[in-house]
């Protein structure tokens, strides 16, 4: 008796769609916070560059390899 309940569980399929929507709903969040994260990073860069700036009389250019300084009279 226990086998066969074993066995109808194993065949029952109800709600498994529910899972994959579930699996499918987590790893766009997942897939959100990853981007959020690294924008996130970039434009607090930019703000930092922006706020220095602002107050040292600095330009910051960001052609080739790195981020260059001028400072301006």
């Amino acid at each position: 008796m226990i086998i066969k309940l074993f066995k109808n569980f194993a065949k029952d399929e109800s709600g498994a769609v529910t899972v994959d929507w579930v699996v499918l709903t987590a790893a766009l969040v997942g897939l959100g916070i990853a981007v959020l994260s690294t924008v996130a990073t970039g434009v607090d860069n930019v703000n930092t560059d922006l706020s220095a700036s602002f107050t040292s009389g600095q330009t910051f250019s960001t052609q080739g390899d790195g981020v260059t300084a001028t400072v301006i009279d």
